[in-house]
């Protein structure tokens, strides 16, 4: 499977220093999830009805398999145009991407944003024994930094 975590470097609190802002103070916890077997047409409805931009694919057991994105469906509306082949029997399935890179929940939200600026994703899933338990995006960074007192940036 293609799903890599991405754990950064875990730094203790000193005495008197701001307290480490984590992933997890700051990740969605309630998440639309979606399942291989709906289909690309659900999704594309769900997608614009919630005003987001992809989801994460999960099995039966909330393990994440993937990721469902409106480009990956754009991609299917333009292949079953060309090809004329009704869009109604596409899955989630043959359409996600299975490359799907993590953050550990107890990283620093600061590294995390490097680690936005590296990788040019808009939301990274969080995991946790191996279920998917929340996920970060950029904005998620935004608002961590409007909320930490002073100039401290730990």
């Amino acid at each position: 499977m293609g799903i890599k975590s991405f754990i950064g470097k875990r730094v203790k609190s000193k005495k008197g220093s701001t307290e480490l802002i984590k992933v997890s103070d700051y990740m969605t916890t309630k998440l639309i999830t979606f399942k291989p077997d709906q289909s690309v047409m659900e999704v594309m409805d769900i997608l614009i009805k919630n005003r987001i931009s992809g989801g994460p694919v999960v099995n039966d057991d909330h393990e994440l398999i993937g990721i469902i994105s409106e480009s990956d469906c754009i991609k299917e509306i333009s292949h079953s145009r060309y090809h004329n082949h009704p869009i109604e029997k596409s899955n989630v399935e043959d359409h996600m991407n299975r490359t799907v890179e993590t953050i550990d929940g107890e990283m620093n939200v600061f590294d995390a944003a490097d680690k936005f600026i590296k990788s040019h994703r808009r939301r990274f899933p969080v995991l946790e024994d191996g279920k998917l338990v929340g996920q970060i995006s950029q904005m998620d960074v935004l608002k961590a930094a409007i909320n930490l007192k002073g100039t401290n940036w730990k």
